[in-house]
């Protein structure tokens, strides 16, 4: 177990290709399972507002079309660089929900209903995803944050920690969103404390260590809001 813990995202894919390997695919559930529950979640409720059940039904579907046809998925994914199983795994996961609800409804209500409702998403995401620059701006600032966080967060819970911290500003969930994940474990007030604490721990981690690093990072915040204004 401790062997696949150290490997890279694209190293622990490969091993889980084609492989029945079950300390693999251990390893590969605790990287990844947040990931995966999020984008559930977020797709989801495009649709409604899943139950629990209904998330946790859905979770696993995504797994079992990652392990169908022998990992026929994970065995054709070629990473352009090292983070991109992410992006890949909540494509996987959002063409799951997707394709459980277009079925729902084509047999509730007819196909032509079901199409035009996700046509609606589809423009939706696209909309979403349009302004290329900014992404890539803030990935770049995010991953810097994140090299603060892991020092900040280092020891129990860290894990968790980061993810909530994530899935909040990479991924844009709310706090209630986050908290109805399964595995967070916490309530939605509890999400709201641990991303105020990491704040001002992060907050402080960067003052001290640099004090105008932090007046530039807010002056660059400031000119962007004023631009977008």
């Amino acid at each position: 177990m401790a062997r696949y813990a150290k490997l890279s995202s694209s190293d622990l894919v490969r091993a889980c290709a084609g492989s029945k390997d079950e300390k693999a695919w251990v390893e590969f559930m605790r990287r990844f399972q947040l990931v995966i529950a999020a984008a559930v979640l977020r797709t989801a409720r495009h649709w409604g507002e899943p139950s629990p059940p209904q998330l946790e039904d859905l979770i696993q579907d995504t797994y079992l079309k990652l392990c169908e046809n022998e990992s026929r998925l994970l065995r054709s994914f070629e990473p352009r660089r090292e983070d991109s199983i992410y992006g890949f795994l909540k494509v996987v996961a959002a063409n799951v929900v997707h394709d459980h609800f277009k079925s729902a409804l084509a047999v509730k209500r007819g196909a032509g209903q079901t199409e035009a409702t996700l046509e609606s998403v589809q423009a939706t995401a696209r909309i979403a995803g349009a302004d290329g620059s900014e992404v890539v701006t803030q990935r770049l600032q995010l991953e810097q944050i994140d090299k603060v966080l892991r020092q900040v967060t280092a020891g129990k819970d860290q894990q968790r920690k980061r993810a909530i911290f994530l899935l909040r500003h990479r991924q844009g969930l709310t706090a209630r969103e986050i908290a109805a994940i399964p595995g967070i474990g916490l309530t939605t007030e509890g999400v709201e404390s641990v991303l105020m604490r990491l704040a001002v721990m992060i907050r402080g981690h960067i003052a001290s260590s640099s004090p105008h690093r932090e007046v530039k990072v807010l002056n660059r915040q400031n000119r962007s809001k004023r631009l977008g204004s």
